[in-house]
């Protein structure tokens, strides 16, 4: 995705700005929505998509293509199958049309689901340096 300009966007505004109308519209009820989960959560674009940060980990995705509308909670889509039957999904995708827009309140139980799987995931774990210790 890019902006009118031709630069990739660097701000969840810039790439809305760059999809069509009813797109941007769902996506940005979407974002809405995944805010009134996740408050404090950093607003990024990470690997060219929009994200969500929360507590330095990267939560949630958003994105539009050719023919659709996505969500990217990560490879959680298939404990909500039963929820998802009306939409195209795979491992970490949910697929939606502007005007089927993936219901506000299953949005906001795959949030809370994605929160609480960053919590429990490792830290990153910071690179130190191992070996003996200098003399002084």
């Amino acid at each position: 995705m890019r902006t009118g300009t031709g630069a990739k966007p660097t701000t969840i505004d810039q790439y809305l700005a760059g999809v069509s109308d009813d797109k941007r519209a769902a996506l940005q009820r979407l974002r809405e929505t995944i805010l009134g989960v996740i408050p404090t959560a950093e607003e990024c674009i990470s690997y060219g998509m929009p994200a969500f940060r929360y507590e330095g980990k990267v939560v949630v995705f958003l994105g539009a293509a050719a023919n659709h509308c996505a969500f990217y909670p990560g490879g959680m889509v298939n404990e909500f199958a039963d929820e998802l039957e009306a939409f195209e999904t795979s491992k970490g995708t949910i697929r939606f049309q502007p005007d089927h827009p993936l219901p506000a309140a299953l949005v906001r139980k795959i949030v809370k689901a994605a929160v609480a799987r960053n919590a429990k995931s490792k830290p990153k774990s910071t690179s130190k340096r191992r070996g003996k210790k200098k003399s002084q």
